[in-house]
């Protein structure tokens, strides 16, 4: 039975995941405005960028141990804060050195809050005893959404970098602290421990659907990186029609994942996670066919539609592998999202610069075939999942 504190939890959590998607979209669509300010070249800013996850996978070790010992709860709400005033000190620093320490942080931050909402969301989800990871999710992308909006509307009206971060930075700091007294504590995360079952957290599994996720965020870094470039270079669009091949990935993102828990719910994570991966390999050769920014775009709507449900349950598989909910497992898989993330962006620059874009695209095409290779990862493993993802009749 799903209670009044259920559902205060669940609001809370999606805030979490809400500020993060909005912050590092606000971020991320500065980056042309620090670039500028900082007089980067290229080669220099995609060091600086790239860096970032590498800090992130720091951040999502550390939320491991620190949520194992204090619960994740704490580190939710003290990374919240963080990473809302980590990029409102991005728009105030006025050199390198002190942009790349403040950096450092955000990637800290974002790391412990990457791995510490997922952590929450799954013992939500646990709770409720049904799939609601991939509308938390969905709530992220919308974040991510209301980021780029507010660059977008700052920019409109001529905000310097410090005022419009520190706007993003006080709304999201507002949400994160009505949402954190509503997490949940340790003794509500933790799952009940069946009889026989150990609480160690098993490592061969969690490298399968670690690697599923990596795939897909080879994928993700690859059109949220190159996307616009290819629409404009390859398929000769004028810059404002590049700029709707990410925002058609987005949006069949965030619709994706408003379904996606249905969908799992009625034909449980596997077949959910082998269907994602399909879809996603057709929308990727649809974006490698292409022969004008159309049929571009409408690649990149296709793949938003089929990855949107692989991160979700990944997450969902990893809480299945630690009963005891210590969080180990969540951390642990969260770590592949910023390999995805690196090896994506450096991956696609590194071929298209001997074969062009349009091949470059048909790598990670070829490798989300290995998503649906590795959707047997994402069966049940303990009864309770078992009940979450079961298919009708099941």
């Amino acid at each position: 039975m799903v209670g009044p504190r259920d559902r205060s939890a669940r609001t809370a959590v999606a805030g979490a995941y809400f500020v993060q998607g909005m912050c590092f979209a606000a971020l991320l669509t500065q980056v042309p405005v620090l670039q500028e300010k900082f007089a980067f070249s290229e080669a220099g800013l995609s060091l600086v960028l790239l860096a970032v996850p590498v800090v992130a996978g720091v951040g999502s070790v550390l939320a491991g141990v620190l949520s194992g010992r204090f619960g994740s709860a704490i580190v939710l709400r003290t990374g919240g804060l963080g990473v809302c005033a980590s990029i409102l000190a991005t728009g105030l620093v006025s050199t390198r050195a002190a942009l790349y320490i403040d950096l450092a942080a955000v990637g800290l931050f974002l790391g412990l809050v990457d791995a510490t909402m997922n952590m929450q969301g799954v013992a939500v989800q646990r709770r409720y005893g049904r799939p609601l990871l991939a509308s938390l999710h969905g709530v992220w992308s919308a974040g991510g959404i209301a980021g780029a909006l507010a660059t977008a509307l700052t920019a409109h009206w001529h905000w310097t970098l410090a005022s419009a971060l520190g706007g993003v930075a006080i709304v999201g700091a507002g949400v994160a602290l009505a949402a954190g007294p509503r997490l949940l504590r340790p003794a509500e995360e933790a799952g009940p421990l069946p009889d026989g079952v150990a609480a160690a957290v098993p490592w061969a599994p969690i490298v399968a659907v670690g690697t599923a996720m990596m795939l897909m965020y080879i994928a993700d870094s690859a059109t949220s990186n190159w996307s616009a470039v290819y629409l404009h270079t390859g398929l000769h669009s004028s810059p404002s029609v590049a700029a709707l091949g990410l925002a058609a990935y987005q949006t069949c993102m965030v619709l994706g994942r408003a379904l996606a828990d249905r969908f799992v719910a009625r034909h449980g994570p596997v077949r959910a996670v082998a269907a994602g991966g399909a879809v996603g390999v057709l929308g990727l050769l649809l974006v490698v066919a292409a022969n004008g920014p159309a049929l571009g775009i409408a690649g990149f709507a296709v793949l938003g539609l089929g990855l949107c449900v692989v991160v979700p349950q990944s997450f969902s598989a990893a809480g299945q592998l630690d009963p005891a909910g210590t969080g180990l497992a969540v951390a642990r898989v969260n770590l592949f999202n910023y390999v995805g993330f690196v090896v994506g962006a450096g991956l696609i620059g590194l071929v298209a610069q001997g074969r062009g874009l349009r091949m470059a695209f048909g790598v990670p095409a070829v490798l989300a075939i290995g998503i649906v290779v590795l959707a047997r990862s994402f069966r049940p493993r303990t009864p309770a999942a078992a009940e979450i993802g079961r298919p009708p009749g099941g």
